[in-house]
């Protein structure tokens, strides 16, 4: 990899005049998945690796760290550990620095709070000092041809930075189901929002509300609603049972280097047929959380007399509307038929999909695409374009059929990152060792 250079090429300076800085690696966004490039890309990147990150400040989920919310993820699968436990960056350093390791230690944590990891993000991302805030990136770009291209990545008012090589991380965004399309009600309400629209809210409390999604997100949702004293609430879910995430150890052997590796060479069919199988890994609720609220169900209707939460598993919601202040919801079920349901509140929880990419049609034009239109990856997380042997792109988080049920979570962040900078720097920065396995998958 190049050393860093100082100017950018001709043609890519700002509206002002300036020429914007130059970095040999930037990053698009400051997520978990680019915090740990960033880490452990810093003693061996020249001139670290910036990142450019469209949020004014540090910030992980910031609308889902209610009480009790848990990370579903062994905290020492943090940004660096699992490669480079020595790394200054780590959660473990995180709280001895804070003064905290002996209450985090006597707290006895089997899943520590959601809060605490997104206190040692923000920390980290401090730490580095190598992160542009408040500046989106809106289009990427290429200038140059041979080993005189640059990226150029573009914001709101012309170009902000250049690079000889960008990652993206650009995280997810909530998904929204095609029966929601155009329904622009008040009462229907992003998971994510929920706990600030809570809190400035004028539905009572017993008036019906109405969870849709079955996953660990919906479960919260019923959670945060039962603490706001909401007793009459109806909770939908697609599959027949609110499944439980599958933690076994054998489940987890999906999550290491050596499985990664051997999916990645799978054909592509079987690959598409695994992470189906392969769902509730990653995907299902933490067995915690499904317990409390059967729980306080059942302790609730001790002292009430009625069940505060109605469990509604077999549904697909497939058309709604606005009537009256109330979001109404058609489902179909799976035995047949279809049922109503009308509340002042709905809550969507129904997952997340990868955010689109920045990337000018002239720069996508020179990629190899696959058959829905999205780059293709090589096992190094690069794409696969024309003027990948001087400027190297490569995108995290959004190659599940390619790279396994493990991509878009945080399991295995450190190893992702470390197998971008072995690519980048073109040598082993980073051994990443995973040799003693009772699994044969070959």
């Amino acid at each position: 990899m190049s050393e860093q250079r100082q100017r950018p090429p001709e043609g890519a300076e700002h509206r002002s005049g300036i020429r914007p800085p130059h970095h040999t690696v930037a990053g698009v966004g400051a997520g978990p998945a680019n915090l740990s490039l960033a880490a452990l890309g810093e003693p061996v990147v020249p001139g670290g690796i910036w990142l450019y990150e469209r949020r004014s400040s540090a910030a992980w989920h910031p609308g889902q760290l209610g009480e009790g919310t848990r990370l579903q993820t062994s905290w020492l699968k943090d940004l660096v550990t699992l490669v480079d436990p020595t790394n200054r960056l780590s959660f473990l350093n995180y709280l001895v620095a804070g003064g905290r390791m002996y209450a985090f230690l006597n707290a006895q944590y089997e899943e520590i709070p959601r809060l605490e990891f997104a206190r040692y993000l923000t920390w980290a991302a401090g730490e580095l000092g190598t992160i542009r805030y408040g500046s989106p990136v809106e289009r990427i770009g290429f200038t140059g041809t041979g080993t005189d291209g640059r990226f150029v990545l573009h914001g709101p008012d012309g170009p902000v930075a250049t690079a000889d090589h960008v990652v993206l991380g650009l995280g997810t965004r909530p998904r929204v189901p095609a029966c929601f399309d155009g329904l622009d009600a008040g009462g229907l309400v992003p998971a994510e929002q929920l706990h600030a629209w809570l809190r400035g809210a004028a539905v009572p409390s017993y008036q019906p509300a109405v969870v849709v999604g079955g996953g660990q997100t919906g479960a919260e949702s019923v959670l945060e609603l039962i603490r706001h004293g909401f007793r009459d609430i109806r909770w939908i879910g697609r599959r027949n049972w609110f499944a439980p995430m599958d933690d076994s150890p054998s489940a987890n052997d999906f999550f290491r280097p050596t499985y990664l590796r051997f999916f990645h060479g799978l054909p592509a069919e079987v690959r598409q047929r695994y992470v189906a199988e392969q769902q509730l890994t990653s995907d299902g609720i933490s067995l915690g959380t499904i317990q409390q609220i059967y729980q306080l169900n059942y302790e609730m209707y001790l002292r009430e007399g009625r069940y505060p939460v109605m469990l509604l598993p077999g549904r697909d919601v497939v058309r709604s509307r606005e009537r009256d202040g109330r979001v109404v919801l058609w489902c179909e079920r799976d035995w047949g038929g279809r049922e109503r349901h009308a509340a002042p509140l709905v809550v969507l929880a129904t997952g997340r999909e990868a955010a689109k990419l920045p990337l000018v049609p002239e720069l996508l034009a020179l990629m190899e695409l696959d058959e829905s239109g999205q780059p293709v990856l090589e096992a190094d997380y690069s794409v696969r374009w024309k003027n990948a042997e001087h400027n190297r792109l490569y995108v995290q988080n959004r190659s599940r059929t390619g790279h396994g049920i493990a991509d878009p979570n945080l399991s295995l962040l450190a190893v992702r990152a470390a197998t971008i900078l072995n690519s980048l720097l073109e040598r082993e920065v980073y051994a990443i060792r995973d040799e003693h396995v009772s699994t044969a998958w070959l």
